[in-house]
């Protein structure tokens, strides 16, 4: 079995144990996660809430070409195959 190397320039973080974690290895994983929570760059306010109505009005576009495209179809469909709609 080859050992693996871990370089010695790792900053901020032990190797992680290689038996089962444990309760110890949960707590390691819980501040490896605040940590890198502290690193994001987070929106401002007013970016969440313009990205937010920009996306809404993007939805309620697509809902309205879809519901357009459905009642051409539905016409097209109801004029050109009748019997599927009468059950003959």
């Amino acid at each position: 079995m080859a050992d693996v190397a871990v370089p010695s320039g790792t900053k901020g973080t032990s190797p992680a144990p290689s038996g089962p974690g444990g309760f110890r290895g949960l707590v390691n994983f819980y501040h490896e996660v605040i940590v890198e929570l502290r690193k994001v760059t987070w929106p401002e306010h007013t970016q969440v809430r313009s990205a937010t109505v920009a996306i809404i009005i993007f939805v309620l576009i697509f809902a309205l070409v879809i519901w357009i495209l459905d009642i051409i179809l539905q016409g097209i469909l109801v004029r050109l195959i009748p019997s599927l709609f009468t059950g003959g």
